[in-house]
């Protein structure tokens, strides 16, 4: 069995001591490409090295995160179309909008985004979206440019059954994370996991976040790593009814469409 995570945030500190550990037991636990998520214009140069080290297993988003859109300006613009050309890059993001915690100002998410959908359609590069609490001002934003864009994948989906079929609509993808694993907020994503159609789902550990609580093993350092994509792949499996290697193999094919990645050497 392969895997693809389509959600690692390998800049961030957690993974400041060990990254070659931790890509090391991703490959040994089959996950074998991971697409890195760019939040911010600062950091995407550092996601670019990591991705020039391993070319065939490491991709990359180039974007500008929600809770930094109060920073995105013309400037902003001009970097993020320049850095979409990198053949590393394979979508546009993560950009979106947090409803839920408003770190900027919802004029300025909307903007940002606006800005980075109209990139995506001149690059022809599918969209990797966050979107919480805000599934209600998404919608129609996404519909204005649906037709335009190559695709698109809602990334760490925990919204209800309704926002679910909105977005399926609209011929979107889901992402999948360790919520689904979590007991106290993240069992009303059970049922949904079989509306999912082959083909539009995807698997993301969201590392170094959202470690799965129904590992057995749990690290002391609560940190999640691509190693533990397994354990979400565990709890999808059982609620959509599949095995292990069918959910592998259409997820893994999914990813690898969306994102026009390679066949790993």
């Amino acid at each position: 069995m392969e895997w693809v995570d389509i959600g690692v945030n390998l800049t961030d500190k957690a993974f400041a001591k060990d990254r070659s550990e931790v890509l090391e037991r991703a490959w040994q636990a089959d996950v074998s490409q991971l697409l890195l998520t760019t939040t911010s214009l600062d950091h995407a140069d550092q996601v670019l090295e990591f991705c020039a080290d391993e070319p065939n297993r490491l991709f990359a988003t180039a974007g500008v995160h929600p809770h930094e859109a109060r920073h995105w300006n013309s400037d902003g613009h001009r970097q993020l179309t320049q850095l979409s050309q990198h053949n590393a890059v394979k979508a546009i993001g993560e950009c979106g909008l947090d409803f839920n915690r408003d770190f900027s100002p919802r004029p300025a998410q909307v903007k940002a985004l606006e800005d980075q959908l109209s990139i995506a359609v001149e690059t022809g590069l599918p969209v990797f979206l966050h979107e919480r609490d805000a599934s209600e001002t998404l919608l129609p934003l996404l519909r204005d440019y649906r037709d335009q864009l190559s695709g698109a994948v809602v990334h760490c989906f925990t919204a209800d059954q309704k926002a679910l079929y909105a977005y399926l609509d609209l011929d979107l993808h889901i992402g999948i994370t360790g919520w689904i694993c979590d007991e106290r907020r993240g069992t009303h994503l059970h049922p949904l996991m079989r509306d999912i159609p082959t083909g539009r789902l995807m698997l993301e550990t969201d590392a170094p976040w959202l470690l799965p609580r129904s590992m057995e093993n749990k690290p002391k350092s609560r940190r999640n790593e691509p190693a533990f994509l397994i354990e979400v792949a565990h709890c999808v499996a059982q609620c959509r009814n599949e095995t292990l290697a069918q959910l592998a193999a259409h997820t893994t094919a999914t990813a690898r469409t969306l994102f026009a990645l390679p066949s790993p050497a």
